[in-house]
């Protein structure tokens, strides 16, 4: 790892004006560009605009002497080297600044050799420490790499066996049907046939939203926004929605005008997104007993700016926990049947077209998913 070298700009700070040229010649020649100042309250101001990595300043000096000079540089800085100039006479105040972390001392009259190690010693702490401050954000970011492999890596896990779950139950279906259909056939069983190729569809769309959906995860899509009419759309959902529900005992109300103007949206992405929201209240009602004793509203209404999907189903209803967790990916309630993406994706279709789902629900009493989604599109897809 390649680092930067210390930059060469030092202030140098003595009440002396001779001693002041003397040095600034001599540190010049170092190859410094030397800001002087002669006493400490000058000098401080200047460091604060100049943030020099090095300074080098007399002990003994009117006003703010070197010891305060020193104390005031590393509150406001704590990395800056500071080499102290100091008398014979004066070892005990150049041991009170080394204590206050000053880089080192340099005694009068000054040897530029001298001059010239103490200048090294303050470069090589310099360097050193911008080692130790690259090797830890580099320590930090393998960390988080690491972390974020983990987190890769048992997400990863935990969609293959949610999916897994999840095809297998598709597949058993699929079997199902097709075992009807050869049975129809050979009996020549017309509703036989009929209803095994209904399940055959009907599994075959769940494959097909499956696979969406895991696309949809797996990989950020960019959004194709184009004007639909909002009363083309929900007919179209509605009539997905028939379909399905063929040979169910299931009632479903469209409850929707042609007169709703026109939206832009991503037509495929948010049909899907709502589709899921649809089979999560067939799966609410398929347990209800009795004839038509399931049913399922889809209201939309709309104003100037938004449009509103409203579903709504008299099933089983969800707990507070399962509310809390509804849009959490590979969170599932329906066991082997189920892959915890579809509302997940739903609401991460329904944000990306800058709307929002709230949910209103209690067990036993059956949910309304409420879709909000505006005309225009509010976010970047």
């Amino acid at each position: 790892m390649k680092l930067p070298n210390v930059e060469k700009t030092l202030l140098l700070v003595d009440d002396e004006a001779d001693i002041r040229e003397v040095l600034t010649l001599a540190l010049a020649d170092l190859g410094y560009r030397v800001t002087s100042a002669e006493n400490g309250t000058t000098a401080l101001p200047l460091f604060l605009d100049i943030r020099p990595p090095v300074v080098i300043t007399d002990i003994k000096m009117p006003g703010m002497d070197g010891i305060e000079l020193l104390s005031r540089i590393k509150a406001a800085d704590p990395d800056a080297e500071v080499i102290m100039i100091t008398g014979h006479g004066d070892l005990d105040l150049a041991i009170m600044s080394l204590k206050n972390q000053a880089t080192d001392f340099i005694t009068k009259p000054i040897n530029v050799d001298a001059l010239e190690i103490a200048l090294r010693r303050a470069e090589e702490r310099i360097i050193l420490r911008r080692q130790l401050k690259a090797y830890t954000e580099r320590l930090e970011q393998l960390v988080q790499e690491k972390a974020a492999l983990k987190d890769h890596l048992s997400s990863l896990g935990m969609m293959l066996g949610s999916i897994s779950h999840g095809i297998k139950g598709l597949l058993t279906s699929l079997d199902g049907g097709l075992y009807l259909v050869e049975s129809g056939f050979v009996r020549k069983h017309e509703d036989t046939v009929e209803e095994g190729w209904q399940i055959v569809k009907q599994t075959v769309e769940r494959i097909r939203k499956l696979m969406l959906d895991i696309l949809f995860y797996t990989k950020k899509r960019k959004f194709t926004f184009t004007q639909v009419a909002v009363g083309t759309f929900c007919k179209e959902l509605a009539d997905e929605m028939v379909a399905k529900l063929r040979r169910r005992k299931i009632r479903f109300r469209p409850l929707f005008t042609a007169q709703l103007g026109a939206f832009a949206i991503d037509a495929d992405y948010l049909r899907a997104a709502l589709g899921n929201i649809l089979d999560n209240a067939i799966d609410a009602c398929e347990t209800l007993e009795g004839e038509s004793a399931g049913q399922i509203d889809l209201r939309v209404t709309a104003d100037d700016e938004r449009v509103y999907f409203e579903v709504r189903d008299n099933g089983i209803g969800m707990e507070p926990a399962v509310l809390n967790n509804l849009f959490t990916v590979f969170y599932s309630t329906k066991g082997k049947s189920g892959t915890g993406l579809g509302l997940f994706v739903a609401n991460q279709v329904v944000e990306q077209h800058g709307g929002k789902i709230r949910v209103r629900s209690q067990p036993g009493r059956g949910t309304r998913f409420r879709v909000m989604v505006p005309r225009s599109p509010l976010v970047e897809a």
